[in-house]
């Protein structure tokens, strides 16, 4: 299954609307299904090996249909020039119902489009603290590695080769009175034989509390939807579009944490549009990536003719 064959027919808004609306809560629900067991952690959590990573819920019914519903995605434009990185920034307020907007920043970016690399600059400390300067910590906890058994369980190529599937655990600093945050999300990569891919994530609910690092307890930010699609233009070009709908909770109106979001966000595309312009990092994971893929010498079996 290929990107273009949901799109082919269609202009670029409907494009992305299709793609959001129709891929993404599919990939999620696919994958909060899969079983508990299948997480890796060091704690036992043989009382809850029989669960599902997700319950279902009349909320959760509700946000899929209104995913579903072309009335609910009415995008509003907040910026756009054609000249800056990020080119388009959009939202939809109170989508689900939630206080925080839905955000959707598109960008056209000179490079190869590979998306684990891309996943590396919200997923890897290094990268992060490059351009999110609020940034305390963030690492995969709990690591999900039969990814075909994943891939099977995830309807096997409906939604792509899944590449890459966890938990993640994300801390933020304190910043001018602001106590710090903290995530926890279900992570994963798909790929797709056309060379786009889709990097993904959703909140981990309360009942995941267990699979937190030991300490004191932050306040709990929470990511509704998370979305990054890479889809290749040319041999050495890419359009990224990145959908987010973060609440950081506590008591910030949103009229003043979404600028800032924004302007965070902004940070992490100028990153990726220097990394992917032919640097030096970029060849040093070219070449790390190689040898991973070797060693790790893992066919997938949805790719594989």
């Amino acid at each position: 299954m290929s990107c273009q064959t949901l799109t082919n027919s269609l202009d670029g808004s409907s494009k992305s609307r299709l793609w959001l609306a129709k891929l993404l809560p599919g990939i999620i629900m696919a994958a909060k299904a899969l079983p508990v067991s299948m997480i890796r952690v060091s704690a036992p959590v043989a009382h809850v090996s029989n669960e599902r990573i997700f319950r279902p819920s009349s909320e959760n019914l509700i946000s899929i249909q209104m995913l579903l519903d072309p009335e609910n995605m009415k995008w509003k434009e907040i910026e756009a020039n054609h000249k800056r990185t990020v080119h388009k920034i959009e939202k939809i307020d109170n989508f689900q119902g939630h206080p925080a907007p839905l955000l959707r920043f598109r960008s056209s970016l000179k490079g190869p489009c590979i998306g684990e690399c891309f996943a590396d600059f919200i997923m890897s400390l290094e990268e992060r603290k490059k351009w999110d300067k609020q940034i305390e910590q963030v690492y995969e906890i709990c690591p999900i590695l039969d990814l075909d058994s994943a891939n099977i369980a995830m309807h096997f190529g409906r939604y792509g080769d899944c590449s890459r599937l966890g938990v993640g655990y994300c801390q933020t600093k304190a910043n001018l009175g602001v106590t710090p945050r903290e995530q926890l999300t279900l992570c994963g990569i798909q790929d797709f034989t056309d060379g786009s891919c889709v990097i993904w994530g959703t909140e981990m609910e309360e009942w995941h509390n267990h699979l937190l690092p030991e300490g004191e307890r932050q306040t709990r930010a929470k990511s509704h939807i998370f979305s990054t699609t890479l889809t290749p233009t040319s041999e050495n070009t890419f359009d990224v579009e990145y959908v987010l709908q973060l609440e950081v909770g506590g008591k910030l109106p949103t009229w003043l944490t979404t600028p800032i979001m924004t302007d965070t966000i902004k940070s992490m595309f100028r990153h990726a549009e220097r990394f992917f312009a032919g640097s030096k990092e970029l060849d040093i994971f070219l070449e790390e990536k190689a040898k991973r893929d070797e060693f790790a010498n893992r066919h997938s079996l949805l790719m594989t003719p």
